[in-house]
């Protein structure tokens, strides 16, 4: 492990053409695995890796996606803006993997990475429930718990990445725990909605697979 330094931010911004959008178009997965072999292809080690976003999490990506672009076109924007959101996530999720496949994490970061793991969870548990139980929907309490989750996750990767890499987790978490997007998912009756219900079987395929 001698030749790998986890603290270099290799991966480029411009890296738009990881982002093909042909037809029905924006897949996850095919992002995830080119982001893995850019990363992998710089790390001198011999273990052999696993995908990272595999199929359930790939579908459930480009759930999020469509969910995000429908988002920021009700007010304005464009839809690069649901891209970067998703390929941040992407990005993170294999930085972060990488990490811990390569025994980057010691013991005081593997206490942190099970409480966030615990606490994530929850939150996605908690989210599924507002989802299915009419009348449920609490926005503080999700703001407060996404925001945990994001101070949980900044500790764990915080001795490993630079500041532009932990900077993604900042833009991921800040965008879902804005509290318009919540109301504009939860409450408002806009094409947002129809998307829940792919994530929220997504989530719990995720639940009953431990995958979460």
């Amino acid at each position: 492990m001698g030749d790998v330094n986890c603290n270099e931010d290799n991966s480029s911004e411009s890296d738009s053409t990881c982002v093909a959008e042909a037809g029905s178009g924006f897949n996850s997965r095919g992002i995830g695995l080119r982001a893995q072999k850019k990363v992998l292809s710089k790390m001198a080690t011999k273990k052999i890796a696993k995908a990272f976003i595999d199929d359930t999490m790939g579908e459930l990506l480009d759930s999020g996606y469509h969910l995000c672009k429908d988002y920021v076109a009700i007010k304005g924007g464009s839809k690069k803006e649901a891209e970067k959101v998703i390929k941040n996530i992407i990005k993170m999720t294999i930085k972060i993997g990488v990490l811990y496949k390569n025994d980057q994490f010691n013991q005081d970061e593997l206490m942190i990475a099970e409480d966030f793991r615990k606490k994530f969870r929850s939150t996605i548990m908690t989210f599924v429930s507002f989802y299915e139980v009419d009348f449920s929907f609490d926005k503080n309490y999700l703001i407060k718990s996404l925001n945990e989750c994001r101070d949980k996750l900044r500790r764990l990767v915080k001795r490993h990445l630079t500041e532009k890499s932990v900077s993604r987790i900042d833009h991921v978490f800040n965008f879902f725990s804005d509290g318009d997007f919540l109301e504009t998912v939860f409450e408002s009756d806009t094409k947002c909605r129809i998307h829940l219900n792919q994530i929220v079987n997504g989530f719990n395929k995720l639940l009953e697979e431990d995958g979460i």
